[in-house]
Order: structure tokens, then sequence, then C-alpha cells
């Protein structure tokens, strides 16, 4: 677009709807409402439970059933919608016709990358603290000597933890640009070579 300044020249000024577009979509609070939500609720609606257990029953196997049902819920409302909505990354295990397991971690490169700034700090706490608050939960069960619950509070850890794991490579993988040939000798030094991990044993 061209206008003509104060001292009579034209100038060419170009405007750039895109980064405005970009710009505004990514100042937007919320844009995901109902992930957002659910990415809290599974995971919070868990922790709440866990607590208040022997409040609303007294049957340890309702009290199991519940809480892991809330977090598998959460392990696939996580793994599967509010990882590729609010941050645009994603992870999955595929067997090829060998049979061998492959890990695969995404993440979405470029403009259109979904979700906000503030959907994806709220991701990121979630998948912080959560795992964090399990914990706690181990601790506080291992040494209060309540060994039934104890297998409760390591599936919730563990559930917690892989969606980290996974989406913690995801962002990684999309920082890193190490090749795959170098991770893999890597990988082959240290199990060769377990000194190098545990120190000379």
């Amino acid at each position: 677009m061209a206008e003509q300044s104060l001292s009579g020249e034209i100038v060419d000024v170009s405007l750039d709807f895109v980064a405005e577009e970009d710009r505004a979509r990514r100042t937007r609070i919320i844009r995901h409402p109902l992930a957002t939500f659910f990415h809290l609720f599974f995971r919070v609606s868990a922790i709440i439970a866990y607590l208040c257990c022997d409040w609303f029953s007294r049957s340890f196997v309702m009290c199991f059933l519940m809480v892991i049902t809330l977090l598998s819920c959460d392990f696939w409302s996580v793994k599967n919608v509010t990882g590729r909505l609010l941050v645009g990354l994603r992870w999955w295990n595929q067997i090829d016709e060998d049979g061998r397991s492959h890990w695969m971690f995404e993440a979405k490169k470029g403009r259109n990358r979904s979700g906000t700034e503030a959907e994806a700090q709220i991701f990121w706490l979630g998948l912080i603290v959560c795992p964090l608050v399990w914990t706690t939960f181990f601790f506080t069960t291992l040494f209060s000597f309540k060994m039934k619950w104890l297998a409760l509070v390591v599936a919730g850890f563990s559930l917690q933890a892989a969606n980290l794991y996974g989406y913690l490579r995801c962002k990684a993988g999309e920082q890193e640009t190490l090749p795959k040939s170098a991770s893999q000798y890597l990988g082959q030094q240290f199990i060769q070579k377990p000194d190098i991990i545990f120190g000379i044993l």
C-alpha cells in the first residue's frame, strides 16, 4: 500500500495482516475452553477422589476403581486431545511388520501452532504439578504403611509421568536436532559401558 508522507514523497508501506492475526490469536486467553477444562478436570478429580475417598465410601475397591477410571480418562484425554490442541505436541507407539515397537514424538511446526500462551501455561503446569502431587502421595502412603493404597498411588504416578515424559520428549525433539545415528551411538555406549552411568562398581 502506498502512502504519501508530509514531504510529498510516496512511501511504500507493507501491511502484514498474517502477523497481526497470529499475534491476536496467540494473545486470546483461552481458545479451546473445553479441552483446557478437561485437561485439568480429570487430574484434579483423581487427586480429590483419592484424598476424600474414605468420606464417600468405605469400600477400597470402589475408591480404587473410581480413581483409576479418572486417571485413565486423564491419560487418554491428555495424550490424544489436549496435547494436540493446547501445545501442538503428540506422541504414540507404533509397531512395525517385524513386531518391533517404535515410539514416535511429534511437534507442530510453523505459524499454525495450536493454542495460546495461556493454554500452554495451563497445559505444562498441570502436566508437571500433578506427578509431583502423586510423588508426595507415594511417600506419605509408604511412611504411613498403607500398603493397599500404594498400588493406586504407583498407578497414578505412572500414568501422569508417562504423559509428562512423552511431552517432554516431544518438546525436546522440537528444539533439538541431534541426528538419529548420534543418539543411537550414545545409547549403545551407555549399554556397553555401564560404568559411565553408575561409576566403577
